[in-house]
């Protein structure tokens, strides 16, 4: 049996702008998806700590070291400058290999950098 399991998150960061016209997904710090073992294209989920909302896309690498935490697209719609997100990504595995897995969580400064 195969099970879904957190693989990365991004611990609470700031949204730093939000692009509506853009073709959609989030930017992130190519710092940031580095440390939390992200991939450019990759399915994240975006949860908004400031006003609850929760959306799907996929991460564009964004300018090492900027902190750049961008909302494009639709997105944009869901969070604005200054917003606290919290970024994640799961994986399917076999259950029994979930149970000693270890996700990548990071913790990064109000600055968005590590």
């Amino acid at each position: 049996m195969e099970i879904e399991v957190l693989k990365s998150k991004i611990h609470r960061v700031t949204i730093t702008e939000a692009n509506l016209n853009y073709v959609g997904s989030i930017t992130i710090d190519e710092d940031l998806m580095d440390a939390a073992n992200l991939i450019e294209n990759e399915k994240v989920q975006v949860v908004n700590v400031n006003n609850g909302e929760r959306i799907e896309t996929y991460v564009i690498k964004g300018k090492r070291q900027s902190g750049v935490i961008c909302l494009n697209g639709p997105a944009a719609r869901k969070g604005m400058a200054g917003d606290v997100v919290v970024i994640i990504s799961y994986a399917q595995m076999d259950f029994e290999a979930a149970k000693t897995f270890k996700p990548w969580v990071i913790f990064p400064k109000d600055d968005n950098k590590l």
